[in-house]
């Protein structure tokens, strides 16, 4: 079903153990979304057996999130990209930036009026692009956009794998209400139910 919509963007600091395990801090506001464009890119291998393809993996590598925002404060900014805030409140961009990786929430309005949920679990964002232009007979809207690059993250989750993003689609078989009215509160963790073996 085709979205309609794009709202509710939070980000989460992340923290490594030693063994560079993410957690997560609790999720914050961002900044009102106009866009978010999701790319993917795949590492592909394909097994040649008699004459032929026997077996194609493919598997996640990384992908790009290039967000378009309202505005991006001052604490976002140095969040996301490393810049510096002065005494002053001013922020400060130098060559040395580099912000650590933060986890990505969001949602997307579907045409029947439901959501789909997203949290990207690894983003490491870029210096955001801002277009400026001078004031003229019309009114144009100048507005930033960030760039980053999606990773796997290191934490193994309950099915011993690394995952990237995590989806929930409101009112959909299996997605508990609680599910949806808790996605903000903290980055979703993937939750399993334990196989079971087969008594005979």
């Amino acid at each position: 079903m085709a979205t309609i919509g794009l709202d509710m963007l939070h980000y989460a600091k992340i923290t490594e153990d030693e063994n560079g395990n993410e957690s997560y801090g609790t999720p914050q506001k961002l900044a009102k979304a106009m866009s978010a464009d999701l790319s993917v890119e795949l590492a592909e291998a394909t097994l040649y057996a008699d004459d032929g393809a026997a077996e194609i993996v493919k598997e996640f590598k990384s992908g790009t999130l290039s967000l378009g925002v309202d505005d991006i404060g001052a604490t976002v900014a140095s969040d996301l990209t490393g810049a510096t805030i002065d005494k002053n409140g001013v922020v400060i961009s130098t060559g040395e930036d580099g912000g650590d990786p933060v986890a990505i929430g969001f949602r997307a309005k579907k045409s029947n009026g439901k959501y789909k949920y997203f949290w990207l679990y690894k983003v490491k964002f870029g210096i955001p692009a801002t277009a400026l232009a001078t004031k003229g007979d019309s009114i144009t809207f100048s507005t930033p956009t960030i760039e980053g690059t999606i990773l796997r993250r290191n934490k193994l989750d309950g099915a011993n794998k690394h995952p990237w993003k995590a989806e929930a689609t409101e009112g959909e078989t299996g997605v508990s209400a609680a599910t949806i009215t808790n996605w903000y509160t903290e980055v979703y963790e993937p939750s399993y139910t334990a196989a079971t073996e087969d008594s005979e």
